[in-house]
């Protein structure tokens, strides 16, 4: 079901899929995309489904203008700042009376949920990242995305663009080449690429392009963290510098061989044993392997001391090499 909800920085959409009494788990994408785009692989694997839907309620929050029929925007309406995206989240959670939520997003979508979770430290549980940005743009960084807005304002979403925007997705090996057709999953998100509205596009590009540090918030963030990313992300250097912030005791890194930043596209078989492990870690267990309710209760006071330590979740503080032969 779609919610629509209306917020002081403007109206976003969400997709609620689940029971609404079970536990909350909020997604957010990265630029350009939404949920479909940025969680449908990981989401069609029936393991990923019997773990997560068993466990959670997800609701999928889209950026402003980024979900499916979404009228441009319009040009008089202020553009959101990355703390005024944070900050709607809230107004999401507050509009379904949802306590404390586990986080997943990707890359930019990731680090707005870093920032919500800094921001209001007793309304998240858990983070899982993928691919996160933590740092504010280079200079070289600025100067490209700037590059590509100007782009976007002028020739819309080009076919160039669309290679700039798979370039920042997917690895080498998946979007093909002259001999080598691309994958099905990159196809695919060429072809969703060309939905966004070029106004609401520029208007999130601005606004993480216009992100700032979080390195030193990081280093108070005491809620559980799994990190995954690709081995070619463009963004392997930030996620690595983003897990010497964060507290060690509390976080953990996957690192994906032979993939790029969408992890749940690309590889998604990955990421299941360390969500698997990390959830066991709130009580929560995969259909069929214990007798508890489904609706396990996500409070820190569930969580027995020895789930809480790092080796509790079956994955070492330093990248593990992961190579997942098949698609899903």
């Amino acid at each position: 079901m779609e919610h629509h909800i209306k917020t002081c920085h403007g109206s976003v959409s969400v997709v609620v899929y689940g029971d609404q009494e079970k536990p909350a788990l909020i997604t957010y994408p990265d630029v350009a995309l939404n949920y479909l785009s940025c969680f449908q692989g990981l989401f069609l694997c029936p393991e990923a489904v019997s773990l997560l839907l068993h466990n959670f309620c997800i609701y999928h929050i889209s950026p402003p203008g980024h979900e499916f029929g979404a009228a441009p925007v319009c040009s008089n309406d202020p553009s959101p700042s990355v703390e005024d995206l944070a900050d709607q989240i809230l107004e999401v959670l507050n509009f379904f009376s949802l306590e404390a939520v586990m986080c997943m997003g990707i890359t930019a979508g990731a680090y707005i949920l870093s920032l919500f979770a800094i921001k209001h430290k007793d309304r998240v549980l858990g983070l899982i990242l993928i691919s996160p940005l933590c740092k504010a743009p280079s200079w070289s960084e600025w100067f490209y995305y700037k590059v590509v807005s100007n782009l976007l304002y002028y020739y819309g979403m080009s076919g160039l663009l669309k290679d700039i925007f798979l370039q920042r997705y997917f690895s080498k090996e998946a979007r093909g080449s002259s001999e080598v057709p691309e994958r099905d999953v990159v196809h695919e998100c060429r072809r969703l690429l060309g939905e966004r509205h070029r106004s609401s596009l520029m208007r999130f590009l601005e606004a993480v392009n216009r992100r700032h540090d979080l390195t030193d918030g990081l280093r108070s963030l005491k809620c559980r963290t799994l990190i995954f990313v690709g081995d070619q992300s463009p963004f392997h250097s930030e996620t690595l510098h983003m897990v010497t912030a964060l507290d060690r005791k509390y976080s953990a890194l996957v690192e994906v061989q032979a993939c790029g930043s969408m992890v749940t596209e690309e590889q998604p078989h990955a990421m299941l044993i360390p969500m698997e492990f990390f959830f066991m870690g709130f009580g929560l267990y995969r259909p069929g392997r214990v007798s508890d309710s489904p609706r396990s209760p996500l409070s820190p006071s569930c969580i027995s001391p020895e789930l809480l330590s790092p080796e509790s979740l079956g994955i070492k503080l330093k990248p593990i090499k992961t190579r997942v032969p098949t698609k899903c």
